[in-house]
């Protein structure tokens, strides 16, 4: 029996601070269920055995408990106006998860949240333009995990544009880059390893489009979750050693 079959089904945690469905009636309109609904929908239907819930930045150490933690497998996480909001102890907490193998996906203006930035050691700032454009999302990888069963390129007809320079560590793999109206071009769809956690950042999503109904952008966030798991079940954090000399004689190693 192989590996793939023993596992137990995908526990994905959906998190967004959810404040512009709850004030801009435009955004709530948009998204009735909040940008997190339609998230956790999206990995529902491509993981259909996944076990999704919710959480937003009003819940209780914002929904992220250490119980939560523990059994997640992966973490998405979207925000926007109130990154400062979050707790220092809960991006602390989900810190040490990733770590230890929990797997993140970080969505869109997620890029200045307080994990994404610990976690890259970075600004992350980028450059940015207000205003409906067109996204093409190229594929520079196609044989990553990611990237499988995604058009090149994907058509976002809305969006806001995210451009270059972004201030973030070379990634560890590039899977797609985005080109705009006004000849930009923006690294949007990159991955990164901290300890033995997997990151994946993918930036089509603002709140002001219906861009998490995108057919294609659904299916984008559904692999990143597959392939962001890597081994979270067998979590450990990274442990230093001090070892005497001669310390594997008679060990076999």
């Amino acid at each position: 029996m192989t590996a793939s079959t023993t596992q137990r089904p995908l526990s994905v945690t959906v998190w967004n601070e959810n404040v512009h469905e709850t004030t801009e009636p435009e955004v709530r309109a948009r998204y009735p269920q909040g940008i997190h609904g339609e998230i956790a929908a999206a990995v529902r239907e491509h993981v259909p055995d996944a076990d999704v819930r919710t959480a937003t930045l009003a819940d209780p150490e914002h929904g992220l408990t250490e119980e939560v933690l523990a059994a997640t497998d992966v973490l998405t996480w979207w925000g926007h106006r109130a990154h400062g909001e979050v707790a220092d102890e809960v991006v602390a907490r989900v810190r040490r998860h990733v770590l230890a193998g929990m797997g993140l996906v970080v969505l869109h203006s997620g890029h200045l949240s307080k994990i994404f930035t610990t976690l890259l050691g970075t600004t992350c700032n980028l450059d940015w333009r207000s205003g409906e454009d067109r996204e093409l999302v190229w594929t520079v990888d196609p044989t990553h995990p990611i990237a499988e069963g995604i058009p090149s390129p994907l058509i976002i007809p809305e969006q806001e544009m995210y451009g270059e320079f972004f201030d973030i560590p070379a990634p560890d793999e590039l899977v797609f880059i985005s080109s705009f109206s006004g000849g930009e071009v923006f690294r949007s769809g990159c991955t990164f390893r901290r300890g033995h956690g997997r990151i994946f950042y993918f930036s089509p999503g603002d709140q002001a489009y219906p861009v998490y109904h995108h057919p294609g952008v659904r299916h984008v966030i559904a692999n990143g979750v597959r392939w962001a798991r890597g081994h979270a079940e067998q979590r450990r954090p990274p442990e230093l050693h001090r070892r005497e000399a001669g310390w594997f004689e008679g060990t076999g190693r």
